[in-house]
């Protein structure tokens, strides 16, 4: 009788044992490796979810703007749910194997449940396989979504950064800084929040985003000028100074006015401002001031020259560009940089020097005031000299040999595209004996002559007063040189001629044929408010739009809702995995 109880005792237990094995065995297995994976989503949803950047996972305010979601905060997110997972799976795991082992221990009971322990015990070491193998996959998962997004953000950065290089070779855009002891060439100007005014020295596609930068502040900011960069207000990175609206949108040229003192350079910025004003109203175009000061300048100019009187003299420091901002229609875009400083200047190499302008152009206008010309003073009789302005003692070949041994120190020998030599004060050099053969000849009309032909009268006479050496330099320094003369009474339609020729404004130097020719100073008299240009802003501000600085990044969110994505790809998958398993 004893034998037989032990019998079936011993054929339940192996009955036990085999279900255990059998049944509990991959149960456990199944239901531990689940528990993990759940735990991992649930974890991964309380991380991935909020909105708030002081959530589960910290998304730490930056110094300017947020890094793109896959160059760091994506390992972040995955390390903060994994270090929370895995330590809750091991304990968890401990604990099932605790109350287990509890169970099992002591009496007919223990004999009895002993099976199950090892079944349950070995369910669970056997989970540790498809859990580290869903770890990897989880991991993997991780990688091939940094990977793909990373290669769509590397593909986007690489066509802006080419279209934006295109576009600004296309235009020949130039960037420079028009304040003074500063005059330094610009790759990319720092750029202010439109919202906190916190400037960014990298806002172009990188690291920070291919299309938009997100600033610390929440807003959104354009990487580019084809998106828009160029809305926002910009300022010199090296003199930390404002930039002129549009600067990288159009191009900027600095245009030198080369002379000594009194030579009539101020006179002429103005006329040649008044020209561009009057050519922009005749054709629907726009001229404005950056500067509201500029625009109190030539007021106070305009109002001078109706009173018949003389312009102050240029102060002695180093000049701030007067920024005109300019669009012609079917001429073209630029923001002048007109550099008008005192003759003073042009006296020394060492003042010559100060001029870090020059360094960057392309075109100058070379002022000859004709009453410093030796060869005149000597023929001026006691009655002309009289009726002559006030000029300097300054040699103007000598003015002009400073200049070149500045301009030689560039990398490209001073070379330039234009140069316009401007015989300036030619209605009064009309009063003179000396003066009739240039101050009668009015330069001749775009359309008779080449664009580059120079004026041959005006060449002529500078030659035969000893200027020879001169013009023939200037051959040598430039591509295309233009004589001019000038003086109060040029009509703006000749100076808009020049000016156009000399900036790019117009390259052929044609006046454009559709507007009405542009009247003459004169008959602006008596329209003090119209003869001035504006300083209204031509671009629209960058509107700011964005995030709370409180809550994540766009990008961020996105990047994190890709992810949750896989992840919940990824739980029914192995829930799918799980019942085939058990079903077979």
């Amino acid at each position: 009788m004893q034998i037989g109880v032990i019998v079936l005792l011993v054929a339940g237990w192996i009955l036990i044992l085999a279900a255990g094995l059998i049944v509990v065995l991959p149960v456990t297995l199944v239901a531990a490796t689940l528990a993990v994976l759940g735990d991992y989503y649930l974890h991964a949803c309380r991380v991935l979810v909020p909105r708030q950047a002081k959530g589960p996972s910290v998304v730490e305010p930056p110094e300017t703007a947020y890094r793109h979601y896959l160059l760091g905060q994506v390992w972040r997110d995955w390390r903060v749910i994994a270090r929370t997972v895995a330590p809750r799976a091991r304990d968890v795991i401990a604990m099932a194997r605790h109350r287990t082992a509890q169970a099992a221990r002591g009496g007919v009971r223990g004999f009895f449940a002993l099976p199950l322990w090892l079944g349950i015990c070995a369910g669970l070491l056997l989970a540790a396989v498809p859990v580290a193998a869903l770890a990897l996959v989880l991991t993997a998962m991780y990688a091939v979504v940094v990977t793909i997004g990373l290669a769509g953000w590397l593909g986007c950065v690489l066509v802006l950064g080419a279209i934006e290089r295109v576009f600004m070779a296309y235009g020949r855009v130039l960037q420079t800084c028009p304040h003074p002891s500063c005059y330094e060439k610009i790759a990319l100007p720092v750029y202010a929040c439109p919202s906190c005014d916190r400037r960014h020295r990298r806002l172009t596609p990188g690291p920070a985003g291919a299309f938009r930068h997100v600033c610390r502040c929440g807003t959104r900011l354009p990487t580019t000028i084809p998106l828009g960069r160029f809305r926002l207000t910009a300022y010199c990175p090296h003199c930390e100074r404002r930039l002129p609206e549009r600067i990288g949108r159009v191009r900027v040229e600095p245009l030198p006015f080369i002379g000594g003192p009194a030579a009539g350079k101020t006179t002429f910025m103005f006329l040649a401002i008044q020209a561009l004003h009057a050519r922009s109203r005749g054709t629907g175009g726009r001229v404005a001031f950056v500067e509201q000061r500029h625009q109190q300048a030539y007021a106070g100019a305009v109002e001078e020259f109706r009173r018949g009187g003389q312009l102050a003299k240029t102060g002695p420091e180093l000049p701030l560009a007067t920024m005109v901002d300019v669009e012609l229609p079917g001429a073209g875009h630029r923001i002048l940089y007109l550099f008008d400083p005192a003759g003073e200047h042009f006296a020394g190499a060492s003042q010559v020097e100060s001029l870090r302008y020059l360094d960057h152009g392309e075109a100058l206008l070379f002022m000859v005031d004709p009453f410093a010309l030796p060869e005149v003073r000597r023929t001026l009789t006691e009655a002309e000299i009289a009726h002559s302005a006030h000029s300097s003692d300054e040699d103007p070949s000598d003015t002009l040999q400073r200049v070149l041994n500045e301009l030689r120190s560039r990398p490209d020998r001073g070379r330039q595209k234009r140069v316009a030599v401007v015989v300036t004060k030619t209605d009064l050099l009309a009063r003179t004996g000396i003066g009739h053969g240039i101050a009668g000849h009015a330069p001749r009309a775009a359309s008779d002559r080449p664009a580059a032909d120079p004026d041959h009268a005006v060449r002529a006479w500078l030659e035969r007063l000893g200027l020879g050496n001169t013009t023939r330099t200037l051959d040598q320094l430039a591509a295309q040189v233009r004589y001019f003369p000038s003086g109060l009474d040029t009509p703006p339609a000749e100076v808009f001629d020049l000016l156009g020729w000399v900036t790019g404004l117009s390259p052929n130097g044609r006046p454009d044929e559709q507007g009405a020719a542009p009247p003459s100073w004169g008959r602006y008299q008596g329209r003090h408010e119209a003869e001035v240009p504006g300083t209204a802003p031509l671009r629209d501000p960058w509107r700011p739009t964005g995030r709370d600085a409180s809550l994540v990044p766009r990008g961020y969110q996105s990047g994190r809702w890709a992810i949750l994505t896989g992840l919940s790809l990824l739980n029914l998958a192995a829930l799918a995995a799980a019942v085939t398993y058990l079903a077979t």
